[in-house]
């Protein structure tokens, strides 16, 4: 899995509340098993209409956000379903920070199972992201840099200054970019000393 330590890309904002994850990836394209494959179908049916074609109105059709690696959504973001594809959508995409006052907490963990950062902020700070992207130059956007090892939000340009807590546990999973699988490898010598022991 790959660290994240330090981010800074485009911020996206989809001001809406109780974001599912069947909107944020639907069911009919639940079908593959690898973790890729699935950026082109994230949201789905508000990316797209009937006819199969972009939606012109949608956010991440439209320049600068079609490069965006950073959403600010609304609360509760993540609920439904415990489909995992969900966080494997918005990182095929290209997003690696979703900034919310709250997620639905099956979501939220598997978020950092795959080196996603879910970032909870109060709403008020939410809010300022908002209007900050509002402010900004609409051909660039608004840069955010994310500082997981700093627990630090900032943009100096705006003066955007968020510190943010993050239970030391998951912090570390994100810094070293440690899976379930990794973190349990660190004690590899520990094992092989145990199964000697022991026996296989």
């Amino acid at each position: 899995m790959e660290p994240l330590v330090r981010h800074r890309g485009v911020v996206a904002p989809l001001n809406r509340p109780n974001i599912d994850t069947d909107q944020i990836i639907p069911k009919q394209f639940l079908k593959r098993i690898e973790r890729t494959g699935f950026g082109e179908f994230l949201f789905y049916d508000w990316r797209y209409g009937e006819d199969g074609k972009p939606n012109p109105e949608f956010v991440l059709n439209r320049p600068p956000y079609t490069q965006a690696s950073i959403l600010v959504t609304g609360p509760n973001f993540g609920c439904g379903s415990s489909r995992e594809h969900a966080p494997w959508a918005l990182m095929d995409f290209g997003i690696r920070v979703v900034i919310a006052a709250s997620f639905a907490d099956i979501f939220y963990q598997n978020c950092f199972k795959n080196g996603l950062l879910p970032l909870t902020l109060p709403q008020p700070e939410v809010d300022r992201i908002f209007q900050a992207i509002e402010q900004a130059d609409p051909s660039t956007g608004l840069y955010l840099t994310v500082d997981v090892e700093r627990l630090l939000v900032h943009d100096d340009r705006h003066q955007l200054e968020i510190p943010f807590a993050l239970d030391p546990y998951l912090q570390e999973t994100l810094l070293h970019g440690l899976d379930d699988i990794a973190r349990t490898l660190k004690h590899e010598a520990l094992i092989a000393a145990y199964e000697a022991q022991h026996g296989k």
